[in-house]
C-alpha cells in the first residue's frame, strides 16, 4: 500500500505501517488521557474492582497511559490480522505483507477465487483471537496485588489491562458484524457460498455490508444536528471503507463469475498496430490521434521490446519531443501474458499495476493486445 513503511517481519510476513496509523496513535492517546477518571470507574466497575486513580491522573501520566493503551490495541489488531495470515498460509494463501492504518490492520493476501471451506476458518479466528487476547487482559487485571504492593502502580496495572481486555473482546465482537468485507461479512458470504453460487453469495453479503455501511453513517451524522460534540468521524470513515471495500469485492467476483473460461487470446486485439524504436515521437502521437489509441507494442525484427504510451509521451516537454524517438522514453519491463491465460488474470494486473494493455505473446513474437475497456465489455455483454 502507497505510504507504507516497512518495520520487520513476524512469520516471514511483512508488517508495514501505513502514515495514517501516525496520526490516529496520538488521537486515540489524546481521547484516551482525556478521560481517563470516567474510564477508570468504568472499569472498576465492570471488573469488581477498586482503582486508585493517583498515578494515572498525575502530570503527564494520562498521555502516557493513553499512548500505551493505543499501542497495545494496535499490537492486538496485529495478533488479529497474524491470525488470519497464518491460517491463510496453512491453506496455501500467499501473504504478501501486514499493514497497519487507521482502520486497524489490513492482511494482503493473494488474488484469487474465494473458497468457503477456506474462508470461514480464515475469518473466524480473527476475531477469536482477539476475544483470546481480550480474555488474558482481563485475566490480568486481577493479578495486580501480586505485581505491586503501591496501590497507585497497581491502578496503573489494572486500568492498562482493563482498557486493553475492554477494546479487544469490542474489537471481537465488532469484526463479527455481517457487515462484508469484514470478518462476520466473510463468514456469511462462506455459509451463503455453501448453498448458493459464488457469485450470488457475494452480491448478498455485500449488499448487506453496503446497508450497516449506511446506517454507521446515518449513526455518526444524525446526532450532530442535536450536539456538535456527538459527531463521530471515526464511524463514518469505518462506513466508507466498508461501503467502498464491499463495492470493489463484489465487482471483482461478478466479473470473475462473468470471464470464467474466457483466455485472452479469445478477446485480443488483432492485427496489432506495431512501431519501430527509432519512429520520431511527432509520428506516434499523430497516430494516437487518427487510431484513437493510447499505446502502441514497439517491436524490433519481429521482437517485442516495449511499449509506448500517452503516459511516457507526457512524461517529456513538448520541446523535447522533437528530438526524441520513441526508444527514448518507451517502457522496457513489460508485463505479456500468453494467449491461453485466464482473462481474469490480465485484469487483475492491470488493475493491480494501474495497466491500460498487456501485450498478448508466444515465443517473443506478438500476437495480439487486450486492454482493461475490451475486459470490461466483453463482461458487460455476459450479463446480457
Amino acid at each position: 500500500m502507497d505510504g507504507s513503511v516497512r518495520i520487520g517481519r513476524l512469520f516471514r510476513i511483512p508488517i508495514l505501517i501505513h502514515y495514517t496509523f501516525l496520526i490516529v496513535i496520538p488521537l486515540f492517546a489524546w481521547i484516551i488521557g482525556s478521560e481517563i477518571k470516567d474510564t477508570a470507574g468504568l472499569i472498576g466497575k465492570l471488573f469488581a474492582v477498586t482503582i486508585d486513580t493517583s498515578v494515572i491522573t498525575s502530570g503527564y501520566m494520562p498521555w502516557i497511559l493513553g499512548v500505551v493503551v493505543a499501542l497495545g490495541l494496535f499490537a492486538g489488531v496485529l495478533i488479529h490480522e497474524l491470525a488470519h495470515s497464518i491460517v491463510a498460509l496453512h491453506k496455501g494463501i500467499a501473504i504478501n505483507n501486514i499493514t497497519l492504518m487507521i482502520f486497524g490492520g489490513i492482511a494482503e493476501m493473494e488474488e484469487g477465487t474465494p473458497d468457503p471451506k477456506v474462508e470461514l476458518p480464515m475469518a473466524l479466528v480473527g476475531p477469536v483471537a482477539s476475544l483470546f487476547v481480550g480474555i488474558i487482559c482481563c485475566v490480568l487485571v486481577y493479578t495486580a496485588p501480586s505485581v505491586t504492593p503501591d496501590p497507585g502502580m497497581q491502578g496503573v496495572w489494572i486500568f492498562a489491562f482493563g482498557y486493553l481486555g475492554m477494546l479487544n473482546i469490542i474489537l471481537c465482537a465488532f469484526n463479527l458484524i455481517p457487515a462484508f468485507p469484514m470478518d462476520g461479512g466473510r463468514v456469511l458470504r462462506a455459509w451463503l457460498a455453501t448453498r448458493m453460487p459464488l457469485h450470488r453469495a457475494t452480491k448478498i453479503a455485500a449488499d448487506i455490508g453496503k446497508g450497516f455501511a449506511i446506517l454507521f453513517a446515518i449513526v455518526a451524522i444524525i446526532p450532530m444536528f442535536y450536539n456538535p460534540n456527538f459527531f463521530n468521524p471515526m464511524l463514518l470513515l469505518i462506513a466508507l471503507f466498508i461501503y467502498i471495500g464491499a463495492n470493489t469485492e463484489s465487482s471483482a467476483v461478478k466479473y470473475s463469475h462473468l470471464l470464467q473460461n474466457v483466455t485472452v487470446g479469445d478477446m485480443m486485439s488483432t492485427p496489432v498496430i506495431t512501431v519501430p524504436s527509432t519512429m520520431p515521437l511527432s509520428t506516434v502521437i499523430s497516430m494516437m490521434y487518427t487510431s484513437k489509441h493510447l499505446g502502441f507494442p514497439v517491436v524490433e525484427r519481429d521482437t517485442l521490446v516495449g511499449m509506448v504510451t500517452l503516459a511516457d509521451v507526457n512524461r517529456n516537454s513538448s520541446i523535447d519531443r522533437e528530438a526524441m524517438q520513441v526508444r527514448d522514453i518507451m517502457t522496457r519491463d513489460l508485463v505479456t501474458l500468453p494467449p491461453e491465460a485466464p482473462v481474469i488474470d490480465a485484469l487483475r494486473i492491470m488493475s493491480a499495476q494501474d495497466f491500460g494493455r498487456i501485450p498478448v505473446v508466444q515465443d517473443g513474437k506478438i500476437l495480439g493486445i487486450v486492454t482493461r475497456t475490451d475486459i470490461l465489455k466483453v463482461a458487460e455483454l455476459k450479463q446480457v
